[in-house]
């Protein structure tokens, strides 16, 4: 009697592929990277900015950015694409 769930190999593959793909994917941690063990660990000097000069300086926090900017474009016509009715667009 033979039996019919017997891996082949293609599925032995497939198995080693996903545990070591989840393996790796584990590695490491969250966070900055390490300093060299050169490096001091004196943190940079901080150089005083202007309120203009920050204002000047793009971020995500910094709601004044571009605030003095000119008109902007508007915004042209919907092209159609093959996944929108899938997507609700």
């Amino acid at each position: 009697m033979t039996s019919k769930n017997r891996l082949t190999p293609s599925g032995w593959a497939m198995i080693v592929l996903s545990v070591s793909a989840l393996a790796l994917g584990g590695c490491g941690r969250k966070g900055p990277l390490d300093l060299p063990p050169t490096a001091s660990n004196a943190p940079p000097q901080a150089t005083a900015d202007t309120e203009t000069a920050q204002a000047a300086k793009p971020g995500v926090f910094n709601s004044t950015y571009g605030s003095e900017s000119g008109p902007v474009a508007s915004k042209g016509s919907k092209k159609s694409f093959v996944l929108d009715p899938l997507l609700g667009n």
